[in-house]
C-alpha cells in the first residue's frame, strides 16, 4: 500500500509567495513582445508627439490672443488665432482618438498573443502538472494576470512618452515665456516623482497577495461549481462554513483594494495640494513681475494655463507607477508559467511510428517513480506543495515500478489485475507517454516511445480511463473531438458498434444532445459506451482501457461486455480489468503487486496455480461468478 511520506506536508504560507520581487530581466523579456506591433507603435508615437505638439502650442495662441489681440482691440487678430485655437483643437480631438484606438489595440493584442502562449505551453506540460495545480489558479492566471500585462504594452508606452514630451516642449515654452517663473516651475518636478516610487515598492507586495487571492477564490468557485463538487458540498458539505471561507477571502480582497485606493488617493490629494501651492506662487510672483512691467498679461495667463499642463501629466506619474509594477508583476506571473519546462517533450529527430496493424506492446526493465513538485509545478499553483515527489513510498527511494517487463502481444488483450495501488495505471500512462519511466524501455512496435512524434503516438494509441470524460457540449463534438473530419454516417456506426446509438437515437435532439458537464446527464453506463463510440471512432490499433468499477444492472452490463468485445477485436489492449467476464477473455493476464509483476498467464493457468491471482480472484471476481 502506498503511503504518504514520513516529514509530512508542508503548508505555503502567503508570504513566501507575495513577498516575491520581480525577477531581474523581466524588463528585458518584454521587448520582443513589443517589437511584433514595431509599425503600429511607430506610428502611435508619431500622433503622441503630435498630441503633446498641440498642447504645448494652445497657450502661446493664448499669450497672443490677449497681448495682440484682445489688449490692443484688434477684433480680426482674435478671430483668426481663435479659429487657429479651434483648428487645433479638432486635430488634437482626431489625434486623441486615433492613440487610443491604437494604444487599445496594440494592449489587446499582446493579450491574444501571451493568453495563447500560455495555453499552448500549458498543453505541453505533463500529467503530473495538472494533479498538481489548482484548476482555478491557472485560469486566473489565464485571465487576470494577462489582462494585467495589457498596461505594459500600448498605455504605459503612450504615456510614458507623451509625459516625457510635455515636459521638454512645455518646459521649453515656459523658459521662453519666463525663465525665473520656469525655474519655479522646475523645481518642484521631483516632489511629484518620490510619492510614486515609494508606493509602487508597496503595490508589488499588495498586488501580489490580491493576485493569490484572487486566484484562491476563482479555484474554491471552480471546484464548487462543476457538477461533482457541487454534488459533495450538498452531501458532505457545510453550507455556512463554506460561505464563511469564501466571503472570508472575498473581504481580503476588498481589503486590499481599499488600502491600494486609499493611497492611492492620499497621494492624488497631496499631489493636488502641491500643484495648487506652485499654481499660486506662480500668480503672486507672475502678477508682480506683470505689475512691474516685467511681461504682459496676456504672457502670464499663457504659463498659467503651461503650469496645468505641466503638472496634470505629473500627477498621473504615481498612477503609472503602480500600473507599470501591475504589469511587471503580471509578465512576472506569466513567465513563470512560460518558465516551467514541460517534463515530456518531443526530441529533436523524432519520427512517426510506422503504421502497423496492430503494433506489439513491450515493457522492458522499467522502474518509475512520480517526479518532485519542483519538476512539475509552481509554489503559486497550489494551496499546498510537497517538497518530494507526487506519491511517494516509504521504502526503495519512492519507487512505484520496479524492474517491470512483459509483453503485449499484437492483436491480443493483455488484462492487468492487482490490489488499489499496485501500480497498474502507472503501467497505463507510460505506455502514450503521459510519464516516461526513469529507467528502462517502454516500446510500441518494436520503437522505443520517446523517439517517437507525439502525434504518431496519439493516432496510435486510444485510452478510455475508467471515468471517461465528456466535455459540456454536444455528444457529436464529444465524438468528434476523437477524429473532427467524421462523416455523419461514421458517428453512428461507432455509436452502434458501442451499443449506444438505440439510446442517443430516441433523444429528442439526437447527436446534438448536450453531455452536461463531465457528462453528468448521462448514467456512468452510457458514459462509458459514448466513451467508447469515441474510441473506435479514432480507431487505434493500441487500446489502453481502466474499465469502470461501478456496479451497473445486467442490461448495462451486457452492453458494455458487447462493446467492449467490439472495441477490442483485432487491437493490442492493455485492459486493467475489474470484470471477471474481461479476465476469462484475456489472452494473457498480468498480476501486479508492490510495483511488480508478481504471476502472468491465463485465466485457468493462474487459477490451477493457486497464487495471488486465486486469492485475488476468490476476493474480487467469485462473487461475480456466482451472478
Amino acid at each position: 500500500m502506498i503511503s504518504g511520506p514520513s516529514f509530512g506536508i508542508r503548508y505555503i504560507r502567503d508570504d513566501e509567495i507575495t513577498r516575491q520581487r520581480v525577477r531581474p530581466g523581466t524588463m528585458r523579456r518584454i521587448l520582443p513582445y513589443a517589437k511584433r506591433f514595431r509599425g503600429p507603435m511607430v506610428l502611435l508615437l508619431l500622433i503622441t508627439a503630435v498630441d503633446s505638439s498641440i498642447l504645448a502650442a494652445s497657450p502661446l495662441l493664448l499669450r497672443l490672443i490677449i497681448d495682440d489681440g484682445i489688449l490692443p482691440h484688434r477684433a480680426s487678430t482674435v478671430v483668426a488665432l481663435s479659429l487657429a485655437v479651434a483648428g487645433l483643437a479638432l486635430i488634437d480631438a482626431a489625434a486623441t482618438y486615433v492613440k487610443s484606438w491604437y494604444s487599445a489595440w496594440i494592449g489587446e493584442s499582446l493579450v491574444l498573443d501571451l493568453r495563447t502562449q500560455v495555453f499552448a505551453h500549458m498543453q505541453r506540460q505533463p500529467l503530473a502538472f495538472f494533479t498538481r495545480t489548482q484548476t482555478g489558479s491557472l485560469v486566473s492566471r489565464l485571465n487576470n494576470d494577462i489582462n494585467g500585462t495589457q498596461q505594459a504594452v500600448g498605455w504605459l508606452l503612450h504615456r510614458s512618452v507623451s509625459m516625457l514630451l510635455n515636459l521638454v516642449l512645455v518646459l521649453a515654452a515656459m523658459f521662453w515665456l519666463s525663465w525665473q517663473l520656469a525655474l519655479i516651475a522646475l523645481a518642484v518636478i521631483p516632489l511629484f516623482v518620490v510619492p510614486g516610487k515609494l508606493i509602487g515598492k508597496r503595490s508589488q507586495r499588495l498586488l501580489r497577495e490580491e493576485m493569490q487571492l484572487q486566484a484562491e477564490l476563482a479555484t474554491m468557485t471552480t471546484e464548487r461549481s462543476n457538477v461533482a463538487g457541487a454534488l459533495l458540498a450538498k452531501l458532505y458539505g457545510r453550507p455556512d462554513e463554506e460561505i464563511s471561507v469564501f466571503a472570508g477571502k472575498a473581504s481580503q480582497i476588498r481589503d486590499i483594494a481599499v488600502a491600494s485606493a486609499a493611497r492611492m488617493q492620499l497621494l492624488v490629494v497631496a499631489i493636488g495640494l502641491l500643484a495648487a501651492c506652485v499654481t499660486a506662487l506662480v500668480y503672486g510672483l507672475g502678477g508682480t513681475l506683470v505689475i512691474h512691467g516685467a511681461f504682459g498679461v496676456g504672457t502670464l495667463v499663457a504659463f498659467i494655463a503651461l503650469v496645468s499642463q505641466l503638472y496634470g501629466p505629473l500627477n498621473t506619474v504615481s498612477n503609472m507607477a503602480v500600473n507599470a509594477v501591475t504589469a511587471l508583476v503580471s509578465f512576472d506571473r506569466v513567465f513563470e508559467i512560460l518558465d516551467l519546462k514541460p517534463l515530456i517533450t518531443q526530441r529533436p529527430g523524432a519520427y512517426p511510428l510506422p503504421r502497423a496493424e496492430p503494433a506489439v506492446v513491450q515493457v522492458d526493465g522499467v522502474w518509475f517513480r512520480y517526479p518532485a513538485a519542483s519538476e512539475v509545478s509552481l509554489p503559486s499553483l497550489e494551496s499546498i506543495t510537497l517538497p518530494a515527489p507526487e506519491r511517494a513510498s516509504d521504502a526503495s527511494d519512492a519507487w512505484v515500478l520496479r524492474d517491470i517487463s512483459f509483453t503485449a502481444p499484437a492483436g491480443k488483450l493483455t488484462a492487468l489485475v492487482g490490489r488499489s495501488g499496485a501500480g497498474k495505471t502507472t503501467i497505463t500512462h507510460l505506455v502514450p507517454r503521459l510519464y516516461d519511466p526513469v529507467r528502462g524501455t517502454v516500446r510500441i512496435g518494436g520503437q522505443d516511445v520517446r523517439d517517437l512524434t507525439m502525434a504518431s503516438l496519439r493516432d496510435t494509441i486510444g485510452v478510455v480511463p475508467q471515468d471517461a470524460h465528456l466535455f459540456h457540449d454536444t455528444i457529436r463534438a464529444n465524438l468528434l473531438y476523437a477524429r473532427p473530419g467524421a462523416a455523419e454516417q461514421e458517428l453512428i456506426q461507432a455509436c452502434q458498434a458501442a451499443r449506444i446509438w438505440d439510446l442517443i437515437g430516441s433523444l429528442p435532439d439526437g447527436l446534438d444532445t448536450v453531455a452536461g458537464d463531465r457528462g453528468y446527464r448521462l448514467s456512468g453506463g452510457e458514459k462509458q459506451r459514448v466513451a467508447l463510440a469515441r474510441l473506435l471512432l479514432k480507431a487505434p490499433s493500441v487500446v489502453v482501457l481502466d474499465e469502470a468499477t461501478a456496479h451497473l444492472d445486467s442490461e448495462s452490463e451486457l452492453a458494455i461486455q458487447q462493446a467492449l468485445k467490439t472495441a477490442l477485436s483485432g487491437r493490442t489492449s492493455l485492459v486493467i480489468a475489474h470484470r471477471l467476464a474481461t479476465v476469462r477473455r484475456a489472452d494473457q493476464i498480468l498480476v501486479i503487486d508492490d510495483g511488480q509483476v508478481r504471476e502472468r498467464g491465463t485465466h485457468e493457468e493462474l487459477l490451477a496455480a493457486g497464487g495471488r491471482y486465486a486469492d485475488l480472484y476468490r476476493t474480487q471476481f467469485a462473487s461475480q461468478a456466482r451472478d
